[in-house]
């Protein structure tokens, strides 16, 4: 079974934090590019915070906070454009910049944008952490999450079967966030520029 150079950690609750979290600055080691995604459910209610960073071993750290999110398990991807209005149906497919297929069940997957499924538990508070080599910060890069017309995450409604094409039969979107550079406005950014998706075709 291939991961794509994915590994997941996840933990119930916020009682459990990152290291990164934990350490005091001069404990941090140096980073590079970091970004940052603000989700926000239908309502337009933040359900999450996603902060991303490129370490020193070309590897994308991703840590993600969840709260609000309903109780169970989740589909969780990478979307192909930094919209998320004027409904989450803007954010188009997974992102796919290889043209492989969904899931990590398929000889030719998986997405470069399919990440493992959340299990939120029933207060709703979840941290999960991801490293992938196959995901970057590098704008010029054709896997990177920032520059053109963005990058956006999206949960959903249902768990991600891993073989479905070409979602993993994972429902509905019900939270959906633009990742943007950490300097700009995360909070207040829900789509890069109209026409920046389509002109990037």
């Amino acid at each position: 079974m291939k991961l794509n150079g994915l590994a997941a950690v996840l933990a119930a609750g916020f009682a459990v934090a990152s290291f990164a979290a934990m350490a005091s600055k001069e404990d941090q080691v140096p980073h590079g590019p970091t970004a940052v995604a603000i989700l926000k459910d239908v309502d337009g209610k933040q359900v999450a915070r996603v902060v991303l960073t490129e370490t020193l071993s070309q590897t994308l750290h991703i840590t993600a906070e969840f709260d609000g999110i309903p109780p169970g398990v989740h589909g969780f991807h990478v979307h192909e454009f930094g919209l998320c209005e004027p409904t989450f149906a803007a954010a188009g497919g997974h992102f796919a910049p290889e043209g492989h297929e969904h899931g990590i069940d398929v000889p030719d997957g998986p997405h470069a944008g399919d990440l493992p499924n959340i299990h939120v538990p029933e207060n709703g508070k979840l941290v999960v952490e991801y490293f992938t080599k196959t995901l970057d910060l590098a704008p010029d890069d054709k896997n990177s999450l920032i520059g053109g017309p963005g990058r956006a995450l999206i949960v959903h409604a249902d768990p991600d079967d891993y073989h479905s094409q070409p979602t993993g039969n994972a429902g509905a979107r019900i939270a959906c966030g633009v990742i943007v550079p950490v300097t700009q406005n995360a909070d207040g950014f829900q789509s890069y520029p109209e026409g920046a998706a389509s002109e990037s075709k």
